[in-house]
């Protein structure tokens, strides 16, 4: 793992309580895997009782790791910031252009997620709250090296910003009523675009 991408994690640690024991730790990655397959599903409509029952635990041991369905999202939530900063790492040694865009790949799926999740999140917490800064700024940390270096390739047109690119492809990947067929031509053409004139 990069210099790069551990600072991106250690960003979120912060805002991450995970469990210490191992049988704990274990039933907790459960039910936040559970809960994001069952957000990227169901959007807000998934419960917690199907969320439980996913994850193969009892709505007992759901309810001593989360009390609250908002604390459900949140770790859900911060997971998928978590994977998508560590993923970066898997393309630091690849051509800029296949780095990027194969880090930008899996981003896809993880904006589909992370709309539903923020949409239901943003009920309870503004925009400016420390968990979507913590997250937004973590993500910048991962995803801008490889910006960058594809930029200084002369690959990336220069007048755009990690920013700008995550902002794009979230909005493709939240389309609703959309094929995942269609969202992957349009993520190419969208990338497309990012190539210097």
């Amino acid at each position: 793992m990069s210099a790069t991408t551990d600072t991106a994690t250690s960003e979120l640690t912060a805002l991450s309580a995970r469990p210490k024991r191992a049988d704990a730790r274990r039933n907790y990655d459960k039910l936040v895997t559970a809960a994001r397959e069952a957000f990227a599903e169901e959007g807000s409509g998934a419960t917690l009782e199907e969320i439980s029952k996913r994850a193969g635990v009892g709505i007992g041991t759901l309810y001593r790791h989360f009390p609250k369905r908002e604390d459900l999202l949140e770790a859900t939530y911060l997971g998928g910031v978590e994977e998508i900063c560590a993923a970066a790492a898997k393309y630091e040694e690849l051509p800029p252009w296949e780095a990027l865009t194969g880090w930008l790949g899996e981003f896809v799926s993880f904006a589909a997620t992370k709309r539903a999740l923020a949409e239901e999140m943003f009920t309870y917490l503004d925009r400016d709250a420390p968990v979507f800064k913590g997250c937004g700024g973590a993500i910048w940390t991962a995803g801008e090296p490889l910006l960058k270096r594809a930029q200084a390739a002369g690959e990336v047109r220069t007048d755009v910003d990690i920013s700008d690119v995550t902002k794009m492809i979230s909005g493709i990947a939240g389309l609703r009523r959309t094929e995942p067929e269609q969202i992957e031509r349009l993520v190419a053409i969208a990338l497309d675009g990012l190539r210097p004139s």
